[in-house]
């Protein structure tokens, strides 16, 4: 190469490495911006929290897609597969003696507040029916003004004895009492029996008189004893008549007792209730024996308990225990005899918490 070219060679290189000088500072800003980027949140983060930014604030247009999470986590999905034969088993009953449930509990306090009453007087006592009609629509007055509840008065109860008689021999044989039968019919939860006496007194030309006694609480269904409250009034005058100043002591003194036999019936009634209200079911014409266990065991997934109380091919006795009212019971009872081969079976009649079936056979 001729030496005379070198020079232009040099200075064309130098010319070359102070352009690259040059740019270089000019390209190093657009570097900076760069770093950042890198740093920041993938795409499937920023998507998470525009989720969860929407489903707080209620965002998103009605019809426009939520972005879903990049990576759904495994516990939630193993969450929901632990969650499922929970409420595939929502349906069954608890074991019996096990804890009441929410629904259970509802049932139980409302069933409380919602008693029925029937309340009569000891027929084997010896009280004239005048004084004891004064005795239970004294009582009645107290369960329709303080309780807000219907009553059964006593001419009722007088006029059914007469015109049930039929009935009651037809549907119980005599096996209960005709009152238990008639406070079963008129659908009370609890039967309350007044048993008193009256003494009586006139001084200074003034007629006196008190009152005492007991009133006898039955559960309805079993005709068991639940409990007693005794009452006594004070003394009771009228200037004008004996029967006057009777009348006050008797309405005086049942009056005075009704609020602790409500109590009392509330807080035994819930007692007696641990392993559910008693419904009693008859299934007439039962010559199958193996029927009747499918019967039984159909029972046992709709209700808390089934008790077998007798078996006979004419007819078989089972006792329900529940948190539920009578019609699904009966419900319950129809959907257990499909399940048993049982698809005749009929309702022949219903008082109270009894249930008379035929078997369809």
């Amino acid at each position: 190469m001729p030496k005379t070219k070198l020079p232009f060679i040099a200075l064309a290189m130098a010319s070359l490495l102070s352009a690259c000088a040059t740019t270089a500072p000019a390209s190093a800003p657009a570097a900076g911006p760069a770093a950042p980027q890198a740093s920041a949140p993938a795409a499937g983060d920023s998507a998470a929290k525009d989720r969860a930014k929407a489903l707080v604030q209620g965002g998103y247009d009605a019809g426009a897609a939520i972005p879903a999470p990049a990576q759904p986590a495994a516990g939630a999905a193993a969450g929901t597969a632990a969650a499922q034969p929970a409420s595939a088993s929502a349906d069954q009953p608890p074991a019996p003696g096990a804890p009441l449930t929410p629904e259970e509990q509802a049932y139980l306090q409302n069933y409380l507040a919602r008693l029925n009453y029937m309340v009569y007087y000891n027929e084997d006592a010896k009280v004239e029916p005048r004084l004891a009609k004064i005795a239970v629509s004294q009582a009645n007055r107290y369960l329709i003004e303080q309780s807000g509840l219907s009553v059964i008065d006593f001419d009722q109860i007088e006029k059914n004895k007469k015109d049930q008689q039929a009935a009651y021999q037809s549907e119980t044989g005599g096996s209960i009492d005709l009152i238990q039968y008639l406070a079963q019919k008129f659908n009370a939860d609890v039967y309350v029996e007044l048993d008193f006496a009256v003494s009586t007194e006139t001084r200074d030309g003034k007629y006196y008189a008190s009152a005492q006694g007991s009133m006898k609480l039955f559960d309805t269904s079993t005709a068991s004893l639940l409990g007693s409250v005794a009452f006594m009034s004070q003394p009771a005058f009228s200037p004008s008549s004996m029967d006057a100043a009777v009348a006050n002591a008797i309405a005086a003194s049942v009056w005075t007792a009704m609020p602790k036999m409500t109590g009392q019936a509330k807080e035994l009634i819930k007692n007696s209730l641990g392993r559910g209200v008693r419904y009693e079911v008859v299934v007439q014409n039962t010559p199958d024996s193996r029927q009747v266990s499918n019967l039984r065991r159909a029972l046992a997934k709709k209700v808390r308990e089934v008790e077998q109380v007798s078996y006979s091919p004419n007819e078989t006795k089972l006792y329900l225990y529940t948190f539920q009212g009578r019609d699904k019971v009966e419900d319950a009872v129809y959907d257990a005899a499909a399940a048993a081969g049982l698809n005749d079976l009929n309702l022949v009649y219903m008082r109270g918490k009894s249930f008379t079936f035929n078997s369809g056979l």
